[in-house]
């Protein structure tokens, strides 16, 4: 257990590099939208086309990280609740313990789908107010005009405080109905 630990850490100590790496994939993948919706040259599409592919992969083997500790975090969490409380043996065909299984396998997914919804909607919204700003206020297609950057700032500050509600409320539920 002890060595699954050191391994979990080991992989962890890494994140904060690969979550910095992973940030270029999508700010070089809209630089090339920008440029592309800008009517710039073909050679700068093709220069953030090369830093899209470079985060992406960045940010591939950084879910392939997260996901490997995050299985070793689970290990090691295990047997820790096994050996603290004095279980000898489990029995996955027991009714009680199965229906555990079926639930803690599931929170993860609801979990995911719920911030993924809110981030959804959060970008939709953000949308639509780039849209109005585009419609609305003369000369920003142009660029002789400056967008109203505030307001995008305060949908996503927003969005992310109130949206965040639900799942965070989901993982206090889960952590108050665990026994002590």
């Amino acid at each position: 257990m002890y060595g699954i630990a050191v391994a979990t850490i080991g992989m962890l100590t890494t994140i904060s590099t690969g979550l910095a790496i992973d940030a270029y994939g999508p700010i070089s993948d809209n630089a090339g939208g920008i440029a592309e919706m800008a009517g710039m040259s073909h050679k700068i599409r093709e220069r953030t086309d090369a830093l899209d592919a470079a985060g992406n992969t960045t940010a591939a083997i950084g879910k392939g990280f997260a996901i490997g500790s995050a299985a070793l975090v689970s290990l090691a969490l295990f047997g820790a609740y096994v050996s603290r409380a004095g279980i000898k043996s489990v029995d996955v065909l027991t009714p009680k313990v199965f229906i555990g299984l079926i639930v803690g396998a599931m929170l993860p997914y609801w979990f995911s789908a719920m911030t993924m919804k809110s981030v959804g909607s959060a970008a939709l919204k953000m949308v639509e107010k780039v849209r109005r700003q585009f419609n609305s206020i003369p000369g920003l297609m142009e660029g002789t005009a400056k967008p109203d950057y505030a307001n995008c700032v305060k949908i996503s500050t927003d969005a992310s405080l109130r949206e965040m509600i639900p799942p965070g409320a989901l993982v206090m539920l889960h952590l108050l109905s665990e026994p002590s």
